[in-house]
Protein backbone atom coordinates (compact mmCIF):
# COMPACT_ATOMS: atom_id res chain seq x y z
CA UNK A 1 0.00 0.00 0.00
CA UNK A 2 1.38 3.36 -0.96
CA UNK A 3 2.07 5.76 1.91
CA UNK A 4 2.80 9.43 1.36
CA UNK A 5 6.26 10.58 2.38
CA UNK A 6 5.30 13.78 4.24
CA UNK A 7 2.06 13.51 6.19
CA UNK A 8 0.32 16.84 6.92
CA UNK A 9 -2.22 16.71 9.71
CA UNK A 10 -5.71 18.09 9.31
CA UNK A 11 -5.02 20.68 12.00
CA UNK A 12 -1.90 22.00 10.23
CA UNK A 13 -3.73 21.97 6.92
CA UNK A 14 -6.71 23.91 8.27
CA UNK A 15 -4.51 26.46 10.02
CA UNK A 16 -2.60 27.29 6.84
CA UNK A 17 -3.28 30.87 5.76
CA UNK A 18 -6.10 31.09 8.29
CA UNK A 19 -5.48 34.81 8.65
CA UNK A 20 -6.76 35.33 5.12
CA UNK A 21 -10.28 34.51 6.25
CA UNK A 22 -10.39 36.94 9.13
CA UNK A 23 -12.81 39.82 8.76
CA UNK A 24 -13.34 42.95 10.77
CA UNK A 25 -15.82 42.60 13.61
CA UNK A 26 -19.21 44.19 13.14
CA UNK A 27 -19.62 46.66 16.02
CA UNK A 28 -22.89 46.94 17.90
CA UNK A 29 -24.43 49.85 19.76
CA UNK A 30 -24.32 49.76 23.54
CA UNK A 31 -27.81 49.34 25.01
CA UNK A 32 -26.97 51.83 27.77
CA UNK A 33 -25.01 54.70 26.19
CA UNK A 34 -25.40 54.09 22.46
CA UNK A 35 -21.64 54.05 21.72
CA UNK A 36 -20.15 51.42 19.39
CA UNK A 37 -18.63 48.35 21.01
CA UNK A 38 -17.48 44.82 20.11
CA UNK A 39 -20.29 42.26 20.06
CA UNK A 40 -20.71 40.32 23.34
CA UNK A 41 -18.21 42.56 25.13
CA UNK A 42 -18.48 45.08 27.93
CA UNK A 43 -18.87 48.62 26.64
CA UNK A 44 -15.58 50.51 27.19
CA UNK A 45 -17.45 53.83 27.39
CA UNK A 46 -19.89 53.14 30.24
CA UNK A 47 -18.87 49.72 31.59
CA UNK A 48 -22.26 48.10 30.91
CA UNK A 49 -23.06 44.73 29.35
CA UNK A 50 -26.61 44.90 28.02
CA UNK A 51 -28.46 46.73 30.84
CA UNK A 52 -26.18 45.45 33.65
CA UNK A 53 -23.27 47.49 35.04
CA UNK A 54 -20.13 45.35 35.00
CA UNK A 55 -17.41 47.95 35.58
CA UNK A 56 -18.38 50.54 38.18
CA UNK A 57 -17.32 54.14 37.85
CA UNK A 58 -14.72 54.72 40.60
CA UNK A 59 -14.10 58.36 39.82
CA UNK A 60 -13.95 60.32 43.06
CA UNK A 61 -14.98 63.94 43.15
CA UNK A 62 -14.07 66.13 46.09
CA UNK A 63 -16.77 68.77 46.23
CA UNK A 64 -18.48 70.87 48.85
CA UNK A 65 -22.19 70.40 49.55
CA UNK A 66 -23.51 72.86 46.95
CA UNK A 67 -21.14 71.66 44.25
CA UNK A 68 -21.95 68.06 45.09
CA UNK A 69 -25.65 68.73 44.54
CA UNK A 70 -24.95 70.32 41.17
CA UNK A 71 -22.72 67.38 40.23
CA UNK A 72 -25.43 64.87 41.16
CA UNK A 73 -27.99 66.83 39.16
CA UNK A 74 -25.72 66.82 36.09
CA UNK A 75 -25.16 63.08 36.42
CA UNK A 76 -28.90 62.42 36.62
CA UNK A 77 -29.51 64.54 33.55
CA UNK A 78 -26.83 62.63 31.67
CA UNK A 79 -28.37 59.34 32.69
CA UNK A 80 -31.78 60.52 31.54
CA UNK A 81 -30.38 61.36 28.11
CA UNK A 82 -28.83 57.91 27.73
CA UNK A 83 -31.78 55.93 29.08
CA UNK A 84 -33.65 53.83 26.54
CA UNK A 85 -37.01 55.11 27.72
CA UNK A 86 -36.65 58.65 29.10
CA UNK A 87 -39.52 60.04 31.12
CA UNK A 88 -41.48 62.74 29.35
CA UNK A 89 -41.92 66.03 31.18
CA UNK A 90 -45.05 68.12 31.02
CA UNK A 91 -43.41 70.56 28.62
CA UNK A 92 -42.70 67.89 26.02
CA UNK A 93 -46.34 66.77 25.90
CA UNK A 94 -46.97 69.72 23.59
CA UNK A 95 -44.01 68.96 21.32
CA UNK A 96 -44.17 66.59 18.34
CA UNK A 97 -41.20 65.29 16.35
CA UNK A 98 -42.02 65.32 12.62
CA UNK A 99 -40.09 63.75 9.74
CA UNK A 100 -40.37 66.18 6.82
CA UNK A 101 -38.91 63.75 4.30
CA UNK A 102 -40.00 60.36 2.98
CA UNK A 103 -43.52 61.22 1.84
CA UNK A 104 -44.51 60.71 -1.79
CA UNK A 105 -45.46 64.38 -2.18
CA UNK A 106 -42.33 65.90 -0.65
CA UNK A 107 -41.60 68.09 2.37
CA UNK A 108 -43.83 70.96 1.18
CA UNK A 109 -46.91 68.79 1.85
CA UNK A 110 -45.65 67.84 5.32
CA UNK A 111 -45.01 71.48 6.23
CA UNK A 112 -48.45 72.47 4.92
CA UNK A 113 -50.07 69.76 7.06
CA UNK A 114 -48.01 70.87 10.05
CA UNK A 115 -49.21 74.43 9.52
CA UNK A 116 -52.87 73.30 9.49
CA UNK A 117 -52.34 71.35 12.68
CA UNK A 118 -50.60 74.21 14.52
CA UNK A 119 -53.40 76.60 13.54
CA UNK A 120 -55.87 74.24 15.23
CA UNK A 121 -53.71 73.69 18.35
CA UNK A 122 -52.32 77.01 19.67
CA UNK A 123 -50.39 75.31 22.49
CA UNK A 124 -48.63 72.79 20.26
CA UNK A 125 -45.02 72.96 19.05
CA UNK A 126 -42.99 70.80 16.68
CA UNK A 127 -39.46 69.73 15.81
CA UNK A 128 -39.07 69.33 12.05
CA UNK A 129 -36.32 67.10 10.66
CA UNK A 130 -34.73 67.42 7.24
CA UNK A 131 -32.45 69.75 5.20
CA UNK A 132 -32.49 72.90 7.31
CA UNK A 133 -31.96 75.40 4.50
CA UNK A 134 -34.97 74.17 2.52
CA UNK A 135 -37.28 73.53 5.46
CA UNK A 136 -36.61 76.84 7.18
CA UNK A 137 -37.79 78.74 4.08
CA UNK A 138 -41.03 76.70 4.00
CA UNK A 139 -41.62 77.24 7.71
CA UNK A 140 -41.11 81.00 7.35
CA UNK A 141 -43.50 81.06 4.39
CA UNK A 142 -46.31 79.49 6.46
CA UNK A 143 -45.64 81.82 9.40
CA UNK A 144 -44.98 79.09 11.98
CA UNK A 145 -41.29 79.76 12.64
CA UNK A 146 -41.95 80.73 16.27
CA UNK A 147 -43.40 77.30 17.04
CA UNK A 148 -41.21 75.05 14.91
CA UNK A 149 -37.55 74.13 15.44
CA UNK A 150 -35.75 72.67 12.43
CA UNK A 151 -33.16 69.94 13.03
CA UNK A 152 -30.78 69.55 10.13
CA UNK A 153 -30.71 66.05 8.61
CA UNK A 154 -29.20 65.83 5.15
CA UNK A 155 -30.01 62.21 4.23
CA UNK A 156 -33.36 60.49 3.54
CA UNK A 157 -34.62 56.93 4.01
CA UNK A 158 -35.95 55.79 0.63
CA UNK A 159 -39.08 53.69 0.23
CA UNK A 160 -36.98 50.97 -1.41
CA UNK A 161 -34.44 50.76 1.43
CA UNK A 162 -34.44 47.54 3.43
CA UNK A 163 -34.63 47.79 7.25
CA UNK A 164 -31.16 46.25 7.61
CA UNK A 165 -29.71 48.90 5.29
CA UNK A 166 -31.45 51.65 7.26
CA UNK A 167 -30.01 50.39 10.55
CA UNK A 168 -26.48 50.30 9.15
CA UNK A 169 -26.50 53.56 7.22
CA UNK A 170 -29.39 55.67 8.51
CA UNK A 171 -27.91 57.67 11.39
CA UNK A 172 -27.81 60.90 9.37
CA UNK A 173 -31.33 60.55 7.96
CA UNK A 174 -34.35 62.63 8.91
CA UNK A 175 -36.21 59.52 10.10
CA UNK A 176 -33.44 58.57 12.54
CA UNK A 177 -33.31 62.14 13.83
CA UNK A 178 -37.10 62.15 14.31
CA UNK A 179 -37.05 59.05 16.51
CA UNK A 180 -33.91 60.21 18.33
CA UNK A 181 -35.67 63.41 19.43
CA UNK A 182 -38.31 61.31 21.20
CA UNK A 183 -35.66 59.08 22.75
CA UNK A 184 -33.81 62.12 24.13
CA UNK A 185 -36.98 63.53 25.66
CA UNK A 186 -37.19 66.53 23.33
CA UNK A 187 -40.63 65.50 22.00
CA UNK A 188 -43.48 63.22 23.09
CA UNK A 189 -44.44 61.48 19.82
CA UNK A 190 -42.65 60.84 16.50
CA UNK A 191 -44.55 61.13 13.19
CA UNK A 192 -43.21 60.03 9.79
CA UNK A 193 -44.57 59.38 6.28
CA UNK A 194 -41.53 57.33 5.27
CA UNK A 195 -40.58 53.68 4.88
CA UNK A 196 -42.65 51.54 7.29
CA UNK A 197 -40.04 48.81 7.73
CA UNK A 198 -37.25 51.33 8.25
CA UNK A 199 -39.31 53.32 10.75
CA UNK A 200 -40.17 50.20 12.75
CA UNK A 201 -36.53 49.05 12.75
CA UNK A 202 -35.22 52.43 13.94
CA UNK A 203 -37.97 52.71 16.55
CA UNK A 204 -37.25 49.26 17.98
CA UNK A 205 -33.50 49.98 18.09
CA UNK A 206 -33.66 53.43 19.66
CA UNK A 207 -36.85 53.24 21.77
CA UNK A 208 -36.79 49.52 22.61
CA UNK A 209 -39.75 47.24 23.14
CA UNK A 210 -41.81 47.70 26.28
CA UNK A 211 -41.52 45.09 29.03
CA UNK A 212 -43.72 42.12 28.26
CA UNK A 213 -43.94 42.76 24.50
CA UNK A 214 -42.59 40.10 22.20
CA UNK A 215 -43.59 41.74 18.92
CA UNK A 216 -44.82 45.35 18.47
CA UNK A 217 -47.99 45.90 16.48
CA UNK A 218 -49.37 48.54 14.14
CA UNK A 219 -52.84 49.75 15.11
CA UNK A 220 -55.05 51.40 12.50
CA UNK A 221 -58.51 52.97 12.61
CA UNK A 222 -61.25 51.22 10.62
CA UNK A 223 -64.44 53.17 9.70
CA UNK A 224 -67.41 51.62 11.51
CA UNK A 225 -71.00 52.14 12.67
CA UNK A 226 -69.88 52.88 16.23
CA UNK A 227 -70.60 56.31 17.77
CA UNK A 228 -66.88 57.08 17.62
CA UNK A 229 -66.98 56.34 13.89
CA UNK A 230 -64.04 53.93 13.96
CA UNK A 231 -62.81 50.60 15.21
CA UNK A 232 -59.22 49.83 16.20
CA UNK A 233 -57.55 46.92 14.39
CA UNK A 234 -54.16 45.44 15.20
CA UNK A 235 -51.80 44.12 13.97
CA UNK A 236 -51.92 45.79 10.55
CA UNK A 237 -48.62 44.43 9.30
CA UNK A 238 -45.78 44.87 11.80
CA UNK A 239 -45.21 41.10 11.98
CA UNK A 240 -46.94 38.37 10.01
CA UNK A 241 -46.68 35.90 12.90
CA UNK A 242 -48.44 36.01 16.26
CA UNK A 243 -48.89 33.29 18.87
CA UNK A 244 -51.47 33.21 21.67
CA UNK A 245 -49.35 35.35 24.02
CA UNK A 246 -48.84 37.98 21.31
CA UNK A 247 -52.59 38.09 20.65
CA UNK A 248 -53.26 38.60 24.36
CA UNK A 249 -50.79 41.47 24.39
CA UNK A 250 -52.44 42.94 21.27
CA UNK A 251 -55.81 42.83 23.03
CA UNK A 252 -54.44 44.73 26.03
CA UNK A 253 -52.66 47.31 23.85
CA UNK A 254 -55.70 47.74 21.59
CA UNK A 255 -58.00 48.27 24.56
CA UNK A 256 -55.63 50.89 25.97
CA UNK A 257 -55.44 52.64 22.58
CA UNK A 258 -59.24 52.69 22.21
CA UNK A 259 -59.58 54.04 25.75
CA UNK A 260 -57.11 56.88 25.20
CA UNK A 261 -57.48 57.54 21.48
CA UNK A 262 -61.25 57.13 21.03
CA UNK A 263 -62.40 57.92 24.60
CA UNK A 264 -64.12 54.54 25.05
CA UNK A 265 -64.35 53.79 28.77
CA UNK A 266 -64.80 50.02 28.43
CA UNK A 267 -63.74 48.84 24.95
CA UNK A 268 -65.20 45.69 23.38
CA UNK A 269 -62.51 43.36 22.04
CA UNK A 270 -63.02 40.71 19.36
CA UNK A 271 -60.64 38.08 17.96
CA UNK A 272 -60.74 37.79 14.15
CA UNK A 273 -61.34 34.23 12.95
CA UNK A 274 -62.84 32.27 10.05
CA UNK A 275 -66.04 31.79 12.05
CA UNK A 276 -67.63 32.57 15.38
CA UNK A 277 -67.83 28.93 16.51
CA UNK A 278 -65.35 27.99 19.23
CA UNK A 279 -64.13 24.89 17.39
CA UNK A 280 -62.98 26.88 14.33
CA UNK A 281 -59.56 28.40 13.75
CA UNK A 282 -55.92 27.54 14.41
CA UNK A 283 -54.72 26.15 17.72
CA UNK A 284 -53.14 29.44 18.84
CA UNK A 285 -56.44 31.25 18.19
CA UNK A 286 -58.32 28.83 20.45
CA UNK A 287 -55.78 29.31 23.23
CA UNK A 288 -55.82 33.10 22.75
CA UNK A 289 -59.63 32.96 22.92
CA UNK A 290 -59.43 31.60 26.46
CA UNK A 291 -56.56 33.85 27.51
CA UNK A 292 -58.28 37.06 26.39
CA UNK A 293 -61.62 35.98 27.84
CA UNK A 294 -60.13 35.30 31.27
CA UNK A 295 -58.13 38.54 31.25
CA UNK A 296 -61.08 40.74 30.29
CA UNK A 297 -62.35 41.48 33.81
CA UNK A 298 -58.97 42.36 35.24
CA UNK A 299 -58.01 44.25 32.08
CA UNK A 300 -61.20 46.35 32.24
CA UNK A 301 -62.52 45.51 28.77
CA UNK A 302 -65.35 43.40 27.37
CA UNK A 303 -64.46 40.36 25.29
CA UNK A 304 -67.09 39.49 22.66
CA UNK A 305 -65.31 36.35 21.41
CA UNK A 306 -64.58 35.37 17.81
CA UNK A 307 -65.66 37.73 15.02
CA UNK A 308 -65.61 37.41 11.23
CA UNK A 309 -64.44 39.69 8.45
CA UNK A 310 -67.94 41.12 8.05
CA UNK A 311 -67.76 42.48 11.60
CA UNK A 312 -64.80 44.76 10.89
CA UNK A 313 -66.95 47.86 10.16
CA UNK A 314 -69.78 46.84 12.51
CA UNK A 315 -70.83 48.23 15.90
CA UNK A 316 -70.29 44.84 17.52
CA UNK A 317 -66.70 45.54 18.61
CA UNK A 318 -64.35 48.44 19.29
CA UNK A 319 -61.03 46.56 19.00
CA UNK A 320 -60.20 43.84 16.46
CA UNK A 321 -57.25 41.56 17.28
CA UNK A 322 -55.45 39.54 14.59
CA UNK A 323 -52.01 38.68 13.29
CA UNK A 324 -50.10 41.02 10.98
CA UNK A 325 -50.58 38.95 7.82
CA UNK A 326 -54.38 38.75 8.14
CA UNK A 327 -54.67 42.35 9.30
CA UNK A 328 -52.63 43.76 6.43
CA UNK A 329 -54.58 41.77 3.84
CA UNK A 330 -57.87 42.95 5.37
CA UNK A 331 -56.67 46.56 5.47
CA UNK A 332 -55.50 46.64 1.85
CA UNK A 333 -58.69 44.86 0.72
CA UNK A 334 -60.83 47.43 2.53
CA UNK A 335 -58.91 50.35 1.03
CA UNK A 336 -59.17 48.88 -2.45
CA UNK A 337 -62.90 48.25 -2.07
CA UNK A 338 -63.51 51.80 -0.87
CA UNK A 339 -61.58 53.18 -3.84
CA UNK A 340 -63.56 50.98 -6.25
CA UNK A 341 -66.92 52.08 -4.80
CA UNK A 342 -65.89 55.73 -5.00
CA UNK A 343 -64.85 55.39 -8.64
CA UNK A 344 -68.02 53.50 -9.60
CA UNK A 345 -70.21 56.06 -7.83
CA UNK A 346 -68.46 58.96 -9.57
CA UNK A 347 -68.79 57.22 -12.94
CA UNK A 348 -72.49 56.53 -12.38
CA UNK A 349 -73.26 60.11 -11.35
CA UNK A 350 -71.61 61.51 -14.47
CA UNK A 351 -72.85 58.92 -16.96
CA UNK A 352 -75.73 61.05 -18.34
CA UNK A 353 -77.37 64.48 -17.83
CA UNK A 354 -80.16 63.11 -15.63
CA UNK A 355 -77.65 61.46 -13.28
CA UNK A 356 -75.68 64.69 -13.13
CA UNK A 357 -78.83 66.61 -12.15
CA UNK A 358 -79.55 64.03 -9.45
CA UNK A 359 -75.99 64.35 -8.15
CA UNK A 360 -76.40 68.12 -8.08
CA UNK A 361 -79.58 67.85 -6.00
CA UNK A 362 -77.95 65.38 -3.61
CA UNK A 363 -74.60 67.17 -3.38
CA UNK A 364 -75.06 67.87 0.33
CA UNK A 365 -75.58 64.19 1.18
CA UNK A 366 -72.78 63.15 -1.18
CA UNK A 367 -70.43 65.64 0.43
CA UNK A 368 -71.25 64.21 3.86
CA UNK A 369 -70.70 60.65 2.58
CA UNK A 370 -67.38 61.64 1.04
CA UNK A 371 -66.24 63.14 4.32
CA UNK A 372 -67.43 60.07 6.21
CA UNK A 373 -65.39 57.61 4.13
CA UNK A 374 -62.42 59.91 3.46
CA UNK A 375 -59.32 57.85 4.33
CA UNK A 376 -57.38 61.03 5.07
CA UNK A 377 -59.42 61.51 8.27
CA UNK A 378 -58.09 58.23 9.71
CA UNK A 379 -54.50 58.65 8.60
CA UNK A 380 -51.92 57.38 11.02
CA UNK A 381 -50.97 53.88 12.19
CA UNK A 382 -49.69 53.75 15.77
CA UNK A 383 -46.72 51.54 16.66
CA UNK A 384 -47.83 49.82 19.86
CA UNK A 385 -45.46 47.97 22.16
CA UNK A 386 -42.57 50.47 22.23
CA UNK A 387 -41.39 52.53 25.19
CA UNK A 388 -42.56 55.69 23.38
CA UNK A 389 -45.19 56.48 20.77
CA UNK A 390 -44.46 56.47 17.03
CA UNK A 391 -47.07 57.14 14.32
CA UNK A 392 -46.69 56.09 10.69
CA UNK A 393 -48.55 58.33 8.24
CA UNK A 394 -49.49 57.19 4.74
CA UNK A 395 -46.70 57.91 2.29
CA UNK A 396 -49.24 59.37 -0.17
CA UNK A 397 -50.93 61.60 2.42
CA UNK A 398 -51.71 65.18 1.46
CA UNK A 399 -51.75 68.15 3.84
CA UNK A 400 -55.12 67.08 5.30
CA UNK A 401 -53.85 63.56 5.92
CA UNK A 402 -50.65 64.78 7.57
CA UNK A 403 -52.66 67.12 9.80
CA UNK A 404 -54.91 64.20 10.83
CA UNK A 405 -51.86 62.11 11.84
CA UNK A 406 -50.48 65.05 13.84
CA UNK A 407 -53.84 65.54 15.59
CA UNK A 408 -53.81 61.87 16.60
CA UNK A 409 -50.22 62.17 17.84
CA UNK A 410 -51.07 65.27 19.89
CA UNK A 411 -54.13 63.61 21.44
CA UNK A 412 -52.08 60.59 22.51
CA UNK A 413 -49.31 62.80 23.88
CA UNK A 414 -51.74 64.82 25.97
CA UNK A 415 -53.30 61.69 27.45
CA UNK A 416 -49.95 60.25 28.54
CA UNK A 417 -50.64 57.26 26.33
CA UNK A 418 -47.16 55.72 26.35
CA UNK A 419 -47.04 55.50 30.16
CA UNK A 420 -50.56 54.06 30.39
CA UNK A 421 -49.84 51.54 27.65
CA UNK A 422 -46.61 50.42 29.30
CA UNK A 423 -48.45 49.81 32.57
CA UNK A 424 -51.17 47.89 30.76
CA UNK A 425 -48.72 45.69 28.84
CA UNK A 426 -46.56 45.03 31.89
CA UNK A 427 -49.59 43.47 33.56
CA UNK A 428 -50.19 40.99 30.73
CA UNK A 429 -48.33 38.16 32.39
CA UNK A 430 -50.05 38.69 35.72
CA UNK A 431 -53.42 38.87 34.00
CA UNK A 432 -52.93 35.45 32.46
CA UNK A 433 -51.67 34.11 35.80
CA UNK A 434 -54.61 35.54 37.73
CA UNK A 435 -56.97 34.06 35.18
CA UNK A 436 -55.58 30.61 36.05
CA UNK A 437 -54.57 29.71 32.51
CA UNK A 438 -51.61 27.44 31.87
CA UNK A 439 -50.70 28.44 28.32
CA UNK A 440 -48.56 25.46 27.49
CA UNK A 441 -51.04 22.92 28.85
CA UNK A 442 -53.93 24.57 27.08
CA UNK A 443 -51.98 24.61 23.81
CA UNK A 444 -51.25 20.88 24.06
CA UNK A 445 -54.84 20.04 24.97
CA UNK A 446 -56.11 22.07 22.01
CA UNK A 447 -53.80 20.33 19.54
CA UNK A 448 -54.93 16.99 20.98
CA UNK A 449 -58.55 17.90 20.36
CA UNK A 450 -59.56 18.06 24.03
Amino acid sequence: MAVQQNKVSKSRRNNRRAHDSLVAANPNECDNCGELKRPHHVCPSCGHYSTREVIADKTEVDLDDDAAKEHAKALSMTQARTDTAPTMGHATKNVLSVDAMGGDKGPATVVAGLSKFLNDKPAAHAILHGPKADLQAMVDKHGIASRVVVHDATEVVKMTDKPSHVLRNGKKTSMWSTVEAVRNGEAAVAVSCGNTGGLMAISMLRLRKADGVNRPAIACLWPSRNPAGFNVMLDAGADIRADEDDLLTYALMGASYARNGLDIARPRVGLLNVGTEEHKGRAELKVAHELIGNAAIIGDFEYVGFIEGGDLPSDKVDVIVTDGFTGNVALKTGEGTATLISELLRKSLTSNPFAAVGALLARGALRGLRKRIDPRRVNGGVFLGLNQTVIKSHGSADATGVAAALHLAYRLAQSGFSDKLAARVASAASLAQDAGIDTETTRLDTKAGK
